[in-house]
């Protein structure tokens, strides 16, 4: 029977396997904490009740909080005002910043201590001494003394520091809204302070810019006086100078200087006109000097006699080419034709000349019209280069005026506003939510969230000291590997005669050396120290135990072979055998194959192309299925797979393939078994396949392990999957799989699990060392009446 208590190698002693003590998996660590689940609860409960005294021994905290609006931008009274304003996002920011710190200024705070008389409050550090001494004073009828001015000083810093602690300043995010908390002992207190504090902060804020406005005036109104004398002296020295130069003008500007500008003006207009005529004679000269049509000019286009001769050529033209068709080159009509069309050319032309001339009149008059101007223009320039001498110190005049004028008007203007601006508030900070009487504490918390914490901090302080625990004595009870010792009293089974048979056997054929075989093994408690093992146990290396797979229904699907047979190639899922299931790669049957074959590589000692035998009992079919399977789950990991078909007796896989494949060359030229019919088949699936040849079962088996040796040669597979061989073994088959490095078992579980795998350790015999997995087929279709009772056992 499948008892995975028995070691694989019934030829050599085994020591039982013990679980790295590294850590603990999940499983192991839920079996730990259930197992100690009564101290955990007893442990959270404790801390619960520990917490929830702790929250009790609290002092309670009241907060209160008042909400005021400050926007950087503040009221638009006056044109401009005495400090600027923040125009960008990231100014705004910093002004709402600055007036939620001036909140919690010493002269906004002293004002609240002052006003609710905070320095003989005890919470704030004040009234204790002096309330105790005034007490016992007033028992012996003397009065107490006054304290000094030291002492009141030192007594509103101590309150000053306690409210600062008391209070806090919160700004919402992206907007002008500031939060200001105070909390205290007493509810209503708490609110008091938090209005108080607001109020202060606001009579603070209007009194600095009062402030600011005062000492503006001032400083502007002493600066008048001197201002206004430096701006009368400068316009008496402006108007002399002009009355001695016979500066004449209007609008701020000299008669001389308006028609020197005028002249300029038309000068300019001039000569434009001059250089217009001129382009337009050389555009008409430059088309009649050259071959192009001397009609495109603008004038000519815009002349209706042109336009009309043009017509004229226009048609005389056509009918000559009409004519000149039909006619002879020296037919009368053609010539007469002819000679109309030359003249009407001809006046085309006289007519551009006409034009031309113009053009030429026009240039004259311009000139002479330029010439005219230029010689006006000269003479005022003289006659202002002359003014223009004498109007430098009337210019400087002139700017002296102006900049007394400017600065005096600033300095009247501003000082007025700043002096109105006394008695104006700008400022748009107001209260928008007003503090109340806190109903709920805000510290300590609720009584349930210290049971809540106390519990999960208990529970998690004993699951991690049970953790630490069990694997602090795990690690100091297993410093090596316990040896095995045998049972005393085994019971006895019917199911394991079999077994008893195979090892008798193989301690006959075993060497001398080797340890008889052992029956079943149990793992010593810690408390009995165990015998030492012998140097030959030590040596030799425990095989690993088999690992299980299940083949479901939920793993395959069923395709029709005959109707979805592809053309492009051999698709081994388009057979008509279930396969599995594409897009599935972290199934339980993909990860269980996928440990297989990585137990297969560490057994091939580094082979770069390890062998796999399935080997099955019963009817084959359920094995090729399987087989194939299992090469497409590996070619489906990116591994390239060769798969031969072992089974010479039934060759179900070649019998699939024969009707539908066709041989390729492999990179060593013909992959094959013997003969042609058994060269290998090239598939979609990333699968090289070898069907089976006919012939002697040795001769076959043979040549089977003649091409893994030639696969292996030319190295273009990873992995060599053979379908079989058939059991029982024949004396071929057991020499080939002396050639495999691993053996899949395959167990219908239309049959007794138990028996068929004691059939197949039976035929194995020595090679049931190289079993690294067993599949339990599910898919094959029950041949007899199921044994429920014993499955899975």
């Amino acid at each position: 029977m499948l008892d995975y208590n028995q070691p694989i190698d019934r030829a050599r002693p085994e020591a039982p396997q013990r679980k790295p003590q590294d850590g603990f998996s999940v499983l192991e660590l839920a079996n730990l904490l259930w197992r100690r689940k009564v101290a955990i609860a007893a442990a959270a409960l404790l801390g619960a009740t520990l917490a929830v005294t702790i929250g009790k021994s609290l002092t309670p905290r009241y907060t209160a909080t008042a909400q005021l609006y400050v926007d950087p931008r503040e009221l638009q009274l006056v044109d401009r005002e005495l400090t600027p304003r923040a125009q960008d996002v990231s100014g705004m920011s910093m002004v709402v910043e600055s007036q939620a710190r001036l909140i919690t200024s010493n002269s906004v705070l002293l004002q609240v201590i002052q006003q609710a008389g905070l320095d003989k409050d005890p919470e704030f550090g004040g009234g204790e001494g002096t309330s105790l001494m005034s007490s016992l004073l007033g028992l012996i009828g003397l009065q107490p003394r006054a304290p000094s001015a030291a002492e009141k000083k030192e007594v509103q810093l101590a309150a000053l520091d306690a409210l600062n602690k008391h209070i806090t300043i919160r700004k919402t995010e992206k907007s002008f809204i500031v939060d200001i908390e105070v909390w205290s002992t007493d509810p209503a207190k708490a609110a008091m302070l938090a209005n108080t504090l607001t109020n202060a902060y606001l009579a603070e804020s209007r009194n600095s810019q009062a402030s600011a406005a005062r000492r503006a005036t001032s400083d502007l109104s002493s600066r008048l006086k001197e201002l206004r004398e430096r701006l009368r002296n400068a316009e008496t020295a402006l108007a002399t100078y002009k009355a001695q130069n016979n500066f004449v003008g209007t609008q701020d500007t000299l008669i001389s200087d308006q028609q020197l500008s005028a002249s300029n003006q038309r000068l300019a207009a001039a000569r434009a006109a001059t250089m217009d005529a001129q382009a337009r004679l050389d555009q008409i000269e430059a088309s009649r000097r050259t071959a192009a049509d001397a009609g495109a000019i603008p004038e000519a286009l815009q002349s209706p006699t042109i336009a009309n001769l043009r017509a004229q050529y226009a048609d005389a033209r056509k009918k000559y080419a009409e004519q000149a068709g039909e006619l002879g080159p020296r037919h009368p009509a053609l010539r007469q034709t002819e000679k109309q069309v030359e003249d009407l050319k001809r006046t085309i032309n006289e007519e551009i000349d006409r034009f031309a001339q113009s053009a030429k009149n026009d240039l004259t008059r311009a000139r002479d019209f330029e010439a005219s101007l230029n010689r006006a223009l000269e003479a005022q320039k003289r006659q202002s280069v002359q003014l223009s001498q004498a109007a430098v110190r009337l210019r400087e005049l002139e700017r002296e005026a102006d900049a007394s004028r400017d600065v005096y008007q600033s300095f009247l203007k501003r000082s007025r506003e700043t002096e109105e601006q006394e008695s104006l508030n700008t400022s748009a900070a107001r209260v928008i939510g007003e503090a109340t009487v806190p109903q709920r504490r805000s510290f300590p918390p609720a009584m349930s969230l210290f049971a809540m914490i106390g519990l999960i901090f208990g529970a998690v302080t004993a699951s991690s000291w049970f953790a630490a625990a069990e694997l602090l004595f795990a690690g100091a009870t297993a410093p090596a590997p316990t040896p095995a010792r045998p049972q005393r009293t085994p019971a006895p089974d019917a199911t394991r005669a079999p077994q008893r048979a195979r090892a008798a056997e193989a301690s006959e054929a075993s060497p001398p050396q080797q340890a008889s075989p052992a029956p079943e093994v149990e793992q010593a408690p810690p408390e009995l120290a165990a015998p030492p093992l012998q140097p030959s146990m030590i040596e030799k290396p425990l095989i690993e135990k088999p690992l299980i797979a299940r083949l479901q229904e939920a793993d395959v699907i069923h395709t029709l072979g005959a109707i979805l047979a592809t053309g492009g190639g051999v698709d081994l899922t388009r057979l008509g055998w279930p396969t599995l299931r594409p897009g599935f790669p972290l199934t339980t049957l993909l990860n269980a194959w996928r440990d297989m074959r990585a137990a297969v590589a560490r057994r091939a000692d580094g082979k770069a192309m390890p062998v796999i035998a399935l080997v099955g009992t019963g009817e084959t079919t359920g094995r090729s299925v399987t087989a194939l399977n299992f090469a497409l789950a590996a070619a489906r990991d990116g591994a390239r797979v060769l798969m031969i078909d072992a089974d010479h007796q039934a060759r179900s896989l070649s019998n699939k393939l024969n009707r539908r494949g066709k041989s390729e060359p492999s990179r060593l030229g013909w992959l094959s078994i013997g003969s042609k019919d058994a060269r290998e088949i090239k598939t979609v699936n990333g699968i090289s396949v070898l069907p089976a040849a006919e012939g002697d079962v040795g001769k076959t088996a043979e040549a089977i392990r003649k091409a893994i040796a030639q696969a292996r040669a030319a190295g273009g597979y990873d992995l060599v999957i053979l379908d079989g061989p058939a059991v029982p073994l024949s004396a071929g088959g057991r020499k080939l799989l002396d050639e495999t490095d691993a053996l899949v078992a395959v167990l219908p579980t239309s049959l007794d699990i138990n028996d068929s795998l004691e059939e197949i350790l039976t035929a194995l015999g020595r090679a049931e060392r190289k079993l690294v997995g067993v599949v339990l087929d599910e898919l094959t279709p029950a041949a007899q009446t199921r044994q429920r009772g014993r499955q899975y056992a």
